[in-house]
């Protein structure tokens, strides 16, 4: 998932510097959406210790 965000944010940069402002707009907004559930799975598996193996 965090992929993904990343992907939709590189996107979004590209977009605006072509000077789209609607998809980059859109896109991002979706990274963002994208990130905050990363985090908040994340959270969740690591609190009920599932998370990564540091």
């Amino acid at each position: 998932m965090l992929h993904y965000a990343i992907v939709f944010l590189i996107i979004a940069i590209i977009a605006a510097i072509f000077g789209f402002g609607g998809i980059a707009g859109t896109a991002s907004w979706i990274a963002q959406v994208l990130f905050v559930v990363f985090l908040i799975l994340f959270i969740v598996s690591f609190l009920r210790g599932r998370g990564p193996k540091v």
